[in-house]
């Protein structure tokens, strides 16, 4: 278990048909694989419903999903994070199975990941490729390097054990859905999901799940560089505005550094002919000591803010579990 207590809400429930359970597709230009991808999941989960969200496809996905058996829904603004937006607010369940519907996931383990949702009261179970084959099967390199420098920079910042932070295959309680503020708008909204749940001490399980390369003729919308630094871009202002001391006191002492390296020939200067010839150094050195004590303060106001945040959401959590 990583960081949490254990969520009262659906802990007692049993996984039975009197549990609602939603599978999430989010989809952009999917029609070669999302007929597999719905009678997949329809047949590992018969007792949920299937919702095809497309995003603006320029194929026949929509039909396609349509035609397989599953809810089609559309959503005008482009971008996964306003789909999943717009999932998390319209549908709603007892439990949320996000996946993509690209097939490079399977539904062997989808019944699993439901299980400790709503029997063990787990809030989010990751779907993890990176402990299971994804280092063989994917033929992106640059992805798999990416995959392991995020997992890297938000266990490092977020004092966290998540192994597979990009995966887009999870499992969600009904009260993590409801009462997290979707604030991205693309590739980036997995890594936002995870820093979420642990910054709010959400009861976060991992799952390893095999992972499948793309078939034929079936190509990835995700962008190495330009998504990658929009997750890169995300880490770093989630680290500032929830670790607001530690993001501060990093600038603080970087700038301390280059004032004391500024500073130090002035000094020896000074103490071998008692005399300071270099003002300008000196003056800017000391601007440059000024603006890292102010960067410290900051981080000491804007902690004190973003603790109180997390109490107020705690009580809106206890406000809304039973």
């Amino acid at each position: 278990m990583i960081n949490g207590q254990w969520s009262m809400f659906n802990v007692h429930k049993k996984m039975n048909k009197a549990n609602k359970i939603a599978v999430l597709i989010p989809c952009l230009d999917e029609a070669r694989t999302i007929a597999s991808v719905v009678a997949d999941f329809r047949a590992a989960l018969p007792e949920a419903t299937v919702y095809v969200y497309d995003n603006n496809s320029t194929d026949d996905t929509a039909r396609v999903a349509a035609k397989a058996g599953a809810v089609v829904r559309h959503e005008r603004r482009q971008g996964k994070g306003n789909v999943v937006r717009s999932m998390f607010r319209n549908i709603d369940a007892d439990c949320y199975l996000l996946v993509d519907g690209d097939a490079t996931y399977t539904a062997d383990v989808a019944r699993d990941m439901c299980r400790m949702v709503l029997d063990e009261g787990v809030d989010m179970v990751i779907a993890d490729r990176l402990s299971s084959n994804y280092f063989d099967v994917n033929s992106r390199r640059l992805h798999g390097s990416g995959n392991r420098l995020v997992r890297w920079l938000v266990n490092s910042l977020f004092d966290s054990d998540v192994h597979d932070i990009m995966s887009g295959y999870r499992a969600m309680s009904r009260l993590f859905v409801k009462h997290y503020p979707v604030l991205s708008r693309g590739f980036e909204i997995e890594t936002e999901m995870t820093i979420h749940a642990l910054d709010h001490n959400f009861v976060v399980e991992q799952l390893a799940a095999p992972y499948r390369e793309r078939p034929a003729g079936s190509t990835s919308k995700l962008n190495t560089m330009s998504d990658g630094l929009r997750v890169l871009k995300t880490i770093v202002m989630l680290f500032r505005d929830i670790r607001p001391l530690r993001f501060f006191a990093i600038l603080s002492v970087l700038l301390l550094l280059v004032a004391v390296v500024m500073l130090v020939p002035v000094y020896v200067e000074y103490l071998h002919t008692g005399l300071v010839p270099r003002f300008p150094t000196l003056i800017v050195a000391g601007f440059i000591a000024l603006l890292a004590m102010l960067l410290w303060v900051c981080g000491l106001i804007l902690d004190v803010i973003a603790s109180k945040h997390k109490q107020l959401y705690e009580l809106l959590l206890h406000d809304v579990t039973p």
